[in-house]
């Protein structure tokens, strides 16, 4: 090691605890790095992003979940009506659940094609 990570080593062992733990606080700022996580023990500093605004999510897929045996015909109609696909491949697109019904549509119209297979009796949700 360079002469400079050993006396950075050599300052550190002299540190009190709450030294240390000043220390930590003072890099994880500086930083913008979590020292929280540990592994095998030791500590571990994790590289975490630039605080930057979370986008919010504008576009969703509706996947069917599960379709019970009993509400398979109402919710092939609800899904046939949401995609526009023919009898047999909607059909197909029911029984072989889970599966993406729709992809990349805006969240009411997400949010509103989850509300109509539930409403038919099946399981829904947005990726």
């Amino acid at each position: 090691m360079s002469e400079k990570i050993d006396q950075i080593v050599e300052d550190l062992k002299t540190l009190t605890l709450l030294e240390a733990s000043e220390l930590v606080t003072k890099i994880e700022e500086t930083f913008g790095v979590d020292a929280s996580a540990a592994a095998g023990g030791g500590m571990v500093v994790a590289a975490a992003a630039p605080a930057e605004e979370v986008e919010e999510k504008t576009e969703f897929n509706v996947m069917l979940d599960e379709v019970p045996a009993d509400k398979k015909i109402a919710v092939l109609k609800v899904v046939r009506g949401l995609t526009g696909l023919g009898l047999k491949e909607a059909k197909e697109l029911v029984e072989s659940a889970p599966k993406q019904v729709q992809e990349a549509v805006a969240k009411d119209a997400a949010e509103d094609a989850k509300k109509q297979i539930e409403d038919a009796g099946g399981k829904a949700s947005l990726t």
